[in-house]
């Protein structure tokens, strides 16, 4: 269940755990005509960058220009919150990174392993980010929605929406 009060008074801490507690979220490039893939985050809130294991033949690899922008959707695992991450977009053959988030699940697309001559990572640097936040108590919903109902000029009270701003 995600935390209305969090989302509030620390949403960026929010939006870094969120993100390190799902398995995936959608990826996609700025101006492209590509649709968005599902991609494995690693979340790391002291660059603000979020990291993702890929192959460098893909297309979407391929696609990558510097200066190229991306944006990653999530939505948490309870369904209760959703966020839009966005900025520039590298292909990054880090070995510090590598070895930290590698993994066995990771291992198994990649042949070789972290030798594989394919492998490469993608370093997404967060410039901004929208998050919203909802119950997850259907009593509060139905009471938020009866009140709404019942004037014309009150909209239900679910969750909280916050923008965010990194370095």
């Amino acid at each position: 269940m995600v935390s209305l009060t969090e989302a509030r008074e620390q949403p960026a801490r929010q939006l870094w755990e969120e993100i390190n507690a799902i398995h995936a979220g959608m990826l996609g490039l700025e101006g492209s005509s590509m649709h968005m893939q599902p991609m494995a985050p690693h979340g790391d809130p002291k660059t603000n960058t979020v990291w993702f294991f890929t192959r460098n033949d893909t297309d979407l690899a391929k696609a990558i220009r510097p200066g190229t922008r991306a944006h990653f959707c999530v939505t948490g695992k309870n369904h209760d919150y959703h966020a839009c991450l966005a900025g520039v977009i590298e292909l990054r053959k880090d070995m510090a990174k590598i070895d930290e988030y590698w993994s066995a699940v990771t291992a198994a697309w990649f042949e070789h392993g972290k030798d594989d001559p394919a492998l490469t990572m993608l370093a997404l640097h967060v410039d901004d980010a929208e998050i919203w936040a909802s119950t997850d108590s259907s009593l509060k919903f139905g009471w938020e929605i009866a009140k709404a109902t019942m004037n014309d000029e009150k909209t239900p009270d679910v969750g909280v929406k916050q923008h965010l701003t990194f370095a």
